[in-house]
């Protein structure tokens, strides 16, 4: 049934067709905010010298075929996950232990963890955190197998972003959906497109209510005298994104009616200060525009610092330890970004040793845990003992995996062939660094036509990911959960034989889902 859903989607398109139907899609997007700023190779500084331009988002022109079983099981098994991460947060004993290796040969790793310690060692002043979550799944065909499974390809637990521009790309598949017969706009024959529907994608709401969860248990004003309380958004320099960002500060301000401001990380320091008189340690925002006006943060929204490239000196870090030390609740907490390093999901899905997932949800379901843990795809360390290693230095075996750091961001993974030269290029100290994962592989060869955020448009054979946006609010001491939802999606779709999978970095368009 996939082979043949696969084989002839989506329906051919003439020249004429395509045309109308990507100048239909490009001014969906301009009218409606499914917009990223210019890359720099597309329109040059010097041309866009004020930052004024945006152009569409990369987006798929068709909806893409995902299995229905999949991505329900993905949707059901989301606050267990949010709930997951949450709990291995709280144990600062067993992250120190996974992490205890890497913090000899990974500075970036070292640098978070001593920004955790440092604040530690003063008392933290909020004990609230705040989970914006991501777990990215790929359907699976197992080799002896015609029913597709859900495999995991990630956990993100800094900066999810894309919720704002995924929902937008979901309203524009389902307006062409909808077109009626006969109407220029509507796609062309396909018993998919006839009688298929795209989910709802709540990633907005979902996302900017946890948000909004955070700010209220912030609860009043801890400043003498008191202040009016703000979320605060800290940003990346040079923002692509920055349209998926404002998605959730518009919710934010026009349905919770909360203040939200944006700061670059590279400013943080200089428009925030925490009262040294103050033992409560509020975090007290001052506008640049309204200097005046002191705004007291309940929650700081971190859509930067999940990089290297985001430390550029060490104020950068001071900036991060001001943040962490402060009262505000963060999303995350230098904690939680630590258990979304690759090593925690490649412990978890070790089956041999400890069974840490059943031990981390030991009041959940046991079936439950079960549905979790068949997600995992295998993998490895690099241990001088591990299997990890023979699979990795073999290419035969290589072949099937992929290498991947304690990275977020995209363009940081090897791939199959490249593992063993790559691994025998860097120092063996260094390979604890890195973590092996067996390749998922898609059900069938997909295809979509693609619009690029520079005018060309691809078409050809597909992979797509999904993403399953979740979040949660909890008690740091004793683990007590006060929020805990699933909400929204995404469907990233790169061509086929690109490895990497980030939209941000150009290796993927947006999508949305029609499922089967």
């Amino acid at each position: 049934m996939a082979d043949s859903i696969y084989a002839d989607y989506p329906p051919t398109l003439n020249p004429a067709q395509k045309e109308f139907l990507v100048n239909t899609v490009k001014d969906w997007a301009t009218q409606n905010g499914l917009v990223v700023r210019p890359a720099p190779a597309f329109v040059s500084k010097d041309t866009d010298s004020h930052g004024v331009l945006a152009t569409n988002a990369p987006v798929t022109l068709f909806p893409s075929p995902f299995p229905k079983a999949c991505f329900e099981e993905a949707k059901a098994l989301q606050t267990v996950y949010n709930k997951l991460y949450a709990a291995i947060t709280c144990n600062e004993e067993w992250i120190g232990k996974i992490m205890e290796d890497l913090i000899d040969v990974d500075d970036f790793i070292s640098n978070l963890w001593k920004v955790h310690l440092a604040v530690e060692k003063e008392g933290y002043a909020q004990t609230l955190s705040l989970g914006l979550y991501r777990s990215d799944y790929m359907a699976h065909a197992p080799a002896n197998s015609t029913t597709p499974e859900l495999k995991q390809v990630e956990f993100n637990t800094i900066s999810s972003s894309f919720g704002g521009l995924s929902s937008l790309v979901a309203s524009l598949h389902s307006e062409l959906l909808s077109s009626p017969p006969g109407n220029p706009i509507a796609y062309p024959p396909h018993f998919l497109l006839k009688s298929g529907t795209v989910p709802e994608n709540t990633a907005v709401e979902t996302l900017s209510a946890g948000l909004a969860e955070a700010h209220t248990a912030y609860g009043p004003s801890r400043s003498q005298p008191s202040l009016p309380t703000c979320i605060l958004f800290v940003v990346q320099e040079n923002e692509r994104n920055v349209f998926d960002q404002h998605a959730l500060s518009r919710q934010l301000t026009k349905v919770h009616k909360i203040p939200v401001f944006r700061v670059l990380s590279t400013e943080l320091l200089d428009h925030t200060s925490i009262p040294s008189s103050n033992p409560s340690r509020p975090l007290i925002y001052r506008p640049p525009h309204a200097q005046d006006t002191p705004f007291e943060v309940t929650t700081v929204y971190l859509r930067c610092f999940y990089t290297p490239s985001d430390y550029k000196s060490d104020r950068d870090w001071q900036a991060r330890t001001h943040i962490e030390r402060s009262a505000a609740i963060k999303c995350p907490t230098v904690l939680n970004q630590l258990v979304g390093s690759k090593i925690v999901q490649q412990v978890l899905a070790t089956t041999t040793g400890p069974d840490h997932l059943t031990s981390f949800l030991a009041d959940t379901d046991p079936s439950i845990i079960e549905r979790l843990r068949s997600t995992f795809a295998p993998q490895y360390d690099l241990s001088v003992s591990g299997k990890g290693r023979e699979l990795a230095l073999n290419p035969s075996t290589a072949e099937n995996h992929v290498l991947k750091p304690q990275r977020e961001g995209g363009g940081n993974n090897i791939y199959k062939t490249a593992i063993p030269d790559f691994l025998n290029s860097i120092p063996e100290n260094e390979w604890k660094r890195w973590i092996l994962m067996e390749l998922i592989h898609p059900p069938a060869a997909a295809k979509n036509v693609a619009l690029r955020s520079d005018g060309e448009v691809l078409g050809g054979g597909v992979i797509g990911e999904l993403g399953v946006y979740g979040t949660i609010l909890w008690d740091q001491k004793g683990g007590k959960i006060h929020h805990n939802e699933q909400g929204g999606w995404l469907m990233r779709t790169k061509a086929e034989g690109v490895n990497e999978g980030g939209v941000a970095t150009g290796f993927s368009s947006l999508d949305s889902v029609i499922l089967f």
